[in-house]
């Protein structure tokens, strides 16, 4: 009994102290967030919604992108970048997973048309590159830390979190950006099959959204004229329309294809700053001339450094800013919220678990409990503030994204500190 109770206590003692460790960092990112709320409030007018565009673009160009570029280019090398090869994996298997969930959400609650897209980015993508860099670092820096010095932690955490960072802007940027707007899209054409007189001439908004086309073509026009012709004629001529007709079907829909996806949402400003610092990084060169104390250009490494370390607490500042949008957003049914809380906060991470526990039994992962802790964390996320974004950018659910934002970042501070606790012990 001496030694049961002995352990228990020890155990007790364990789990506290990983508890404590655990929250001191989402602490953190609350207190900055009730700060750009308090900036937000009519009373001091400062974070305004004019104002909060201005700051975003400067966030989107210019400080994220010194950010993935600073960290990437310091931390990352070959050699790490074969030791991580499955956080790629795991970052994409974090957006399928849950889309396949977002997915059931949707069919089940039976979520608008126009608010598709919204569910699906909110249960796929989650704020896995900064709320790494935030996270991380604060667990290193802790006096009770389980990973180990501090300094070590710093630096292989900084490298992690900021390869996390490039991963999901590349995976935000092409794959939950044309989720939005191919829906948004979709429901701007049904739209615009209500008004009869619209057309691409007189209604620019639905043009540059989605392509969309005339009812009568000049093919089926062609046919027409073709059937008054005669019978051999027409018939010979309706053959090689038909293989015509056959060929340029199938042009018109990859093109369709390949204007939906727009790939040149790759070109993000984040996306190329991360691929960027990966070159820099990976390549000696590049790497002696700009990183280190005796690098001759070490001042440029220097400067996006300083412009990178604005990014967090601007980004969080922001969130808090946006979220109070939230208590003024548009109905939306609490079944639908719900379903949202249940994929971020339950569904996801137990699948990352047995994801993890799966890859770590066949020795997929460098054994690594820091790097072991921040794959498990990714499937733990609340969903990117950068959805809101790219809501506003297509005008689809933007009231019903700041509800989601608000009431997913509230409860993620009680979920966050849970599964961090548990991740923890778990890789220890």
């Amino acid at each position: 009994m001496r030694i049961i109770k002995q352990l228990w206590e020890k155990d007790t003692m364990h789990f506290w102290s990983l508890f404590f460790t655990a929250l001191m960092p989402v602490l953190k990112v609350l207190l900055i967030t009730v700060v750009g709320i308090i900036l937000a409030l009519d009373r001091f007018s400062i974070l305004k919604k004019d104002a909060r565009k201005h700051v975003n673009s400067m966030v989107f160009f210019v400080f994220i992108p010194a950010l993935a570029l600073s960290n990437l280019a310091k931390a990352m090398t070959i050699k790490s970048l074969v030791m991580l090869w499955f956080m790629p994996l795991n970052v994409l298997l974090t957006f399928i997973i849950g889309s396949a969930l977002g997915w059931l959400l949707i069919k089940i609650t039976r979520v608008p048309h126009h608010l598709r897209g919204l569910i699906l980015g909110c249960c796929a993508a989650g704020n896995m590159g900064n709320m790494s860099l935030i996270i991380i670092p604060a667990i290193c820096n802790e006096a009770s830390s389980p990973f180990g010095d501090k300094d070590v932690c710093n630096r292989n955490g900084l490298a992690y979190a900021s390869l996390t960072l490039a991963l999901g802007n590349i995976f935000m940027w092409t794959y939950v950006y044309n989720l939005v707007r191919i829906y948004s899209c979709k429901s701007s054409d049904a739209n615009s099959l209500v008004k009869p007189l619209s057309t691409p001439e007189t209604d620019p908004e639905n043009s540059s959204a989605c392509s969309t086309e005339p009812l009568v073509t000049s093919q089926n026009t062609s046919q027409t004229n073709d059937c008054a012709i005669g019978p051999e004629t027409g018939s010979a001529m309706l053959e090689v329309d038909a293989k015509v007709t056959k060929q340029e079907k199938i042009m018109k829909e990859f093109k369709a294809l390949v204007e939906k996806m727009n790939l040149k949402a790759l070109l993000a400003p984040a996306t190329i700053g991360s691929i960027i610092g990966l070159i820099i990084g990976a390549v000696p060169l590049f790497h002696n001339a700009l990183v280190g104390d005796n690098a001759p250009l070490r001042a440029v490494e220097n400067s996006l450094s300083m412009l990178g370390d604005a990014a967090i607490p601007t980004m969080t500042l922001l969130a808090g800013a946006s979220l109070l949008d939230g208590l003024e957003g548009s109905g939306m049914q609490f079944s639908i919220i719900f379903g949202i809380l249940v994929v971020r906060y339950i569904a996801l991470p137990l699948c990352g678990v047995v994801i993890l526990k799966g890859a770590m039994h066949v020795g997929m992962i460098h054994p690594d409990p820091l790097y072991l802790f921040l794959l498990l964390l990714q499937y733990s996320f609340p969903p990117a503030m950068s959805i809101s974004t790219v809501t506003q950018m297509f005008g689809a659910g933007v009231s019903e994204c700041s509800l989601v934002m608000l009431v997913t970042y509230a409860c993620a501070a009680v979920s966050l500190t849970l599964w961090s606790t548990f991740f923890m012990w778990l890789v220890l």
